[in-house]
């Protein structure tokens, strides 16, 4: 009877003091506070939220981070020429393919930038992760020039990424042929592909991959031969095959061949035309304003 009381009291009490103090409006999570918009942040409300429904996430926040790793955030204007960059190699050379309807609807509605590298227990540095299609996060965003840009070096660490991924997309969304699994069927390394190359370094394409991460499995041989086929022109696609020798080659081109079909059919996406697109906006990003906000 006693207890009773005293919660009774403690009700009471807690019920009064809750109708005198009025509520704090500001939250008492460190993370979870007001941000001051700046210029970027309107730049990109303008030119990635309005006409892709896409956001951009360059502040650090632990959150969207892998706690497994030790990062470090992305820097202000690493971070504005990488979301120039993304907007005129990645987005835009879809939209001119496919209109800005098609990446509204499909294109991955986050993309977070980390500025270092992304360290596996493995030893192993991962380039990018998707997240259920919905978010892509990029890292070495801080080693990006900016003032020389390197298009190698950008389609390496951003790029082939985000068609990759983007690829992921389209494939989940309207399957591909069962026979592309068949081509290369015996020869997948599931997660021992990290070691495919340490006798020869070009033993993936000898297997008929066009890279070492395409021998993990079917899905990720399928996007990595978009992703390379988009990012590389002819001249470097033919030294590949040609490295490959004949069974590597009739491999590669075989899987290259139902890919583009798949793609035609499925999407009316010609992957030729997207290549020349993205070769040719490639080639001008030495003459872009990466600094800029203009």
């Amino acid at each position: 009877m006693k207890i009773r009381y005293y919660l009774l009291a403690l009700t009471t009490l807690f019920m009064v003091s809750c109708e005198k103090d009025s509520l704090n409006s500001k939250s008492i999570f460190p993370d979870v506070q007001e941000t001051n918009v700046n210029e970027f942040d309107k730049w990109l409300q303008t030119n990635f939220q309005e006409p892709y429904n896409i956001l951009v996430k360059y502040r650090f926040e632990f959150k969207e981070s892998d706690a497994e790793k030790n990062l470090s955030p992305a820097a202000y204007d690493k971070s504005i020429a990488l979301a120039k960059l993304t907007k005129y190699l990645w987005l835009e050379s879809y939209e001119e393919l496919k209109g800005r309807d098609f990446i509204r609807q499909y294109c991955p509605k986050i993309l977070h930038f980390i500025g270092s590298y992304g360290y596996n227990s493995g030893g192993s540095v991962t380039l990018g992760v998707a997240e259920g299609g919905m978010k892509i996060s990029l890292y070495n965003v801080n080693n990006i020039d900016y003032e020389n840009p390197d298009i190698e070096f950008l389609n390496y660490w951003f790029f082939k990424t985000m068609h990759h991924e983007f690829a992921h997309i389209l494939h989940q969304t309207k399957p591909y042929p069962t026979d592309f699994n068949e081509i290369s069927a015996a020869d997948y390394q599931s997660e021992s592909w990290v070691n495919i190359d340490d006798d020869d370094p070009n033993n993936h394409l000898k297997m008929g991959f066009i890279s070492d991460y395409a021998s993990r499995e079917t899905q990720e041989d399928l996007v990595e031969l978009i992703a390379n086929y988009i990012t590389h022109d002819q001249a470097w696609w033919d030294a590949q095959l040609k490295t490959a020798g004949d069974t590597g080659k009739s491999k590669i081109s075989a899987k290259l061949d139902m890919v583009r079909d798949w793609l035609k059919s499925a999407w009316d996406i010609d992957l030729d035309q997207l290549r020349t697109i993205v070769q040719r906006r490639s080639a001008n990003v030495t003459m872009l304003d990466l600094q800029s906000l203009n």
